[in-house]
């Protein structure tokens, strides 16, 4: 009973995120103030930043999966990697999307070689590579082996991404607080109530796209069964 219960929570989450970031589109036209500088165009931060931490979180969450596949040899946490990793990618191409768009409008290019923008350019790479890997036809227990490796060193370039601008001179905001700094107010409730929206539909989205790959590793273990009882 509690198991239907369980794989009922995914879509639930997933939908309660979607309806609450909805719904946080009210604070960020009606209740934010507009930027003086930046205009209209500000607004973007408020997606900007969700996609950009909860991406980080997601190859956080591969590289703990990686430690529990090459520690206690986990096919569980070997697909937790995969769906985190194909959810961070996603979330990770969107950031440097709607980055780009509020770089032409405020520091008037598509992109610049600065710190945070570089770093976070070769974490997408690194975790591209990963998924193309996991792709490769080799042996199952060789290619989570394989890919945990990959995943636990990819791990080195996010906390790069997240402290660069404060380790070299970079003229992207340093982290949230550093963000919200000079913000109002509404602003920041605004930011955070995006930021924890997001995360409800990140967490049921991982999760589903995890429940997914177990449902396809069943079977596939089903009818590799099925294939050695006809062969026997």
């Amino acid at each position: 009973m509690s198991a239907i219960r369980l794989s009922g929570l995914p879509p639930v989450l997933t939908l309660a995120g979607g309806l609450a970031f909805a719904a946080c589109q009210w604070l960020i036209y009606a209740y934010a103030p507009v930027e003086a500088q930046l205009g209209l165009m500000q607004k973007i931060f408020y997606v900007h930043l969700p996609l950009a931490w909860w991406g980080l979180i997601s190859f956080f969450l591969v590289f703990l999966g990686s430690l529990a596949v090459l520690i206690r040899k986990s096919e569980s946490a070997d697909r937790l990697c995969c769906a985190a990793a194909e959810v961070g990618v996603l979330l990770t191409s969107l950031t440097l999307v709607t980055g780009m768009i509020w770089a032409r409008r405020s520091w008037g290019v598509w992109w610049t070689w600065d710190p945070r923008l570089t770093t976070a350019l070769v974490m997408w790479f690194v975790y591209v590579g990963y998924l193309l890997l996991r792709s490769i036809d080799l042996p199952p227990r060789r290619r989570s082996v394989i890919c945990a490796v990959l995943g636990t060193v990819a791990f080195l370039d996010v906390p790069l991404v997240f402290l660069s601008a404060r380790l070299w001179r970079s003229i992207h905001p340093a982290v949230f607080a550093a963000e919200g700094g000079g913000m109002e107010p509404e602003m920041k409730v605004t930011a955070i109530a995006c930021v924890a929206s997001f995360g409800l539909f990140w967490a049921g989205l991982v999760w589903l796209r995890k429940r997914q790959l177990d449902m396809a590793a069943r079977v596939r273990t089903l009818l590799l069964a099925r294939r050695e009882d006809d062969l026997s």
